[in-house]
């Protein structure tokens, strides 16, 4: 376990995956991260790489070979990440291509995470640099999961997001029997640029969008305000998830996405896939603010 602390906040970071596991008040111990409940949900904040959500049949097609891919990718559950830097208000890990890895991901890679910590804002920076003489095609992102409620006399419904700017984006509807993205799409933007949360909003899985204007959303309690707010300004897509009736919320920046249900499975045509040339370094950022009148 690593961690990183200042006058506000506090926050740990697991070994295993680089996964952001807590994001803590340091003066009163509000605990802002889902603590990874077993029996609900046992994960925190993983870290998304080479693929967002599932592959058609966990496998796709490069170079007309067939290689098996897991959900999200390989980095998080990944024991082989290793720090690369470290000071007092940020850490870095990376993960590089190896032997295991390169049979089910034929890259030469170096995937870095860093953590930095100011004042009231923890921001999370990917860089992906390609080692190899050809493209390097890649997805990546985020999956951070927030207590919500944050209080024990509160209720899920008590909370809404609410985003940067008007939204009339839809949601695309996954096909619930593979997880896999379909044209079938559903509006959820009921005022203006608010989601109001409720037990039964994740039936159906993820809310998946596509095309929003807005590179803010803050999780923010109907009478006492704005709790957070994930700020995403390189990630195209934006997945929102929680398992129904569980007490808490994923605000999940991405850049990719799942495999439609009608995909071909080459790996170049995925969309959302990014290439990635030879000797070449790709960066994108996320971060997550903590409202400072929760930190007193």
């Amino acid at each position: 376990m690593y961690s990183l602390k200042n006058d506000l906040l506090h926050i740990k970071i697991k070994s295993k995956g680089a996964e952001l596991c807590n994001i803590t008040s340091v003066k009163n111990h509000k605990e802002f991260m889902w603590q990874a409940n077993p029996k609900v949900w046992g994960s925190h904040a993983p870290n998304l790489f080479p693929i967002i959500g599932s592959m058609k049949a966990d496998s796709y097609i490069y170079n007309d070979r067939t290689y098996t891919m897991p959900k999200h990718g390989f980095v998080r559950h990944n024991d082989k990440l290793t720090v690369s830097n470290q000071s007092k208000s940020s850490i870095a890990f990376k993960l590089v291509s190896n032997d295991e890895l390169y049979e089910y991901y034929p890259f030469l890679f170096e995937f870095e995470i860093t953590y930095t910590l100011s004042n009231n804002t923890l921001i999370i920076h990917h860089s992906v640099k390609n080692k190899d003489s050809k493209p390097l095609y890649f997805s990546l992102g985020g999956h951070p999961a927030f207590n919500c409620p944050l209080l024990a006399d509160e209720n899920y419904s008590d909370y809404f997001l609410e985003f940067e700017v008007e939204e009339h984006s839809s949601t695309y509807l996954l096909n619930m029997e593979n997880g896999l993205v379909t044209n079938r799409t559903k509006p959820v933007f009921s005022n203006g640029n608010k989601i109001k949360l409720h037990p039964d909003l994740f039936n159906n899985d993820a809310l998946i969008f596509k095309d929003l204007k807005s590179r803010k959303v803050d999780l923010t309690h109907n009478t006492k305000g704005k709790v957070l707010t994930v700020a995403f300004k390189d990630f195209p897509y934006l997945g929102i998830w929680a398992k129904p009736n569980a007490p808490y919320v994923c605000i999940e920046p991405w850049l990719g996405i799942a495999d439609h249900e009608n995909t071909d499975q080459k790996l170049e045509t995925k969309e959302g896939i990014i290439k990635l040339e030879a000797d070449s370094t790709f960066n994108a950022e996320y971060s997550i603010e903590i409202e400072q009148t929760h930190l007193v």
